[in-house]
């Protein structure tokens, strides 16, 4: 086991490293550059030549490369070309937004998904079965942008159950500890805010889950299906194993290494439709932040370091898949 986690790290830093250089690579060719970014309208030719000399783009790219990455290693991305502060700074103030966006959507995708997929293939051809099936397939088609205006406009109003946007009530007062609203509410011992921080969350969190939520079902409907019709399952039912046993040991513990699979490639891909549904809610996460440095400041430095985090966070969610793997099926700990 320790093998498997030693070679993930080193093929994760491998990964990080290959993707460093191509968006460092790739920053630098883009039509303007940071050097347009930082002078702006006044981005005379002597005023980029001195620009260009002292940040050390005169010199060869692979210098240049081996600068940026020294200064990644001690956590130092340079300031925003936007706003002057440090990047830390930067992503930490919107970085929690987004987890706790994220983990929301997550928690109504599975908590939702794998009961589900596994009602819809043990009724199959039924009511239930055609409904989820049906469910799942508007799930995946309805673009996100689309089904956050619809279910803002329904539910904020006309029937006025959700805040229209923002993580908080204008005025709620909420001690900033984590940055994770809910949690800091509790942690304070706010539950107003706490309350209210839920509230804000639940909207958001049932749009971005609804792609993950029909992909899960989906996938555990299929891998019960497939389980079912092993020959230990009928091997266990002949035996005259009680019905619960059977489904918990033997069906759904077996059926849940696709799913696990599925649940981490989606985990990442929320970071990708979180962009879209932070614009439609006003939410002010990661998704606002890198839209803001691509289309408003070219704020290079910021963009840099949302890119490097969203591959730091993707590649974690597989290294926790891969090492679950063992855990649900003990002949992998052999393998």
């Amino acid at each position: 086991m320790l093998r498997v986690i030693v070679r993930r790290l080193l093929q994760m830093a491998v990964t990080l490293i290959a993707l460093s250089a191509l968006i460092f690579i790739w920053l630098r060719n883009l039509p303007g550059g940071p050097i347009d970014a930082l002078l702006g309208e006044r981005a005379t030719p002597e005023r980029r030549a001195l620009l260009t000399k002292a940040l050390g783009y005169d010199q060869p790219i692979w210098v240049q490369y081996g600068r940026f990455m020294k200064r990644l290693v001690t956590g130092d991305f340079g300031n925003s070309i936007r706003t002057g502060e440090p990047v830390t700074e930067v992503i930490a103030r919107a970085f929690p937004a987004t987890i706790e966006l994220a983990l929301a959507a997550m928690i109504i995708a599975v908590g939702l998904g794998i009961p589900l997929g596994y009602l819809a293939a043990r009724y199959r051809g039924r009511i239930l079965d055609n409904l989820t099936v049906a469910g799942t397939l508007l799930g995946i088609s309805i673009p996100i942008f689309f089904l956050g205006y619809l279910l803002k406009d329904i539910f904020t109003q006309d029937i006025h159950w959700f805040p229209p946007s923002g993580r908080l009530t204008t005025g709620m007062d909420n001690t900033n500890v984590t940055g994770f609203f809910v949690l800091d509410g509790l942690l304070t011992r706010e539950f107003d805010a706490s309350a209210d921080a839920l509230w804000h969350l639940l909207l958001p969190a049932i749009t971005l889950a609804t792609i993950p939520l029909a992909v899960i079902v989906r996938i555990t409907r299929a891998s019960v299906l497939d389980v079912l019709n092993e020959d230990y399952v009928r091997t266990a039912e002949a035996k005259g194993l009680r019905h619960r046993t059977i489904r918990g040991r033997h069906v759904l513990r077996n059926a849940l290494l696709p799913v696990v699979t599925a649940i981490g490639l989606q985990t990442g891909s929320l970071l990708a439709g979180a962009v879209l549904t932070e614009r439609v809610f006003n939410w002010g996460g990661l998704g606002t932040l890198i839209n803001d440095s691509i289309t408003g400041s070219r704020d290079y430095p910021v963009l840099q370091a949302l890119i490097l985090l969203a591959a730091l966070v993707f590649v974690t969610v597989n290294l926790l898949v891969d090492l679950s793997y063992a855990v649900i099926d003990p002949r992998v700990r052999v393998r």
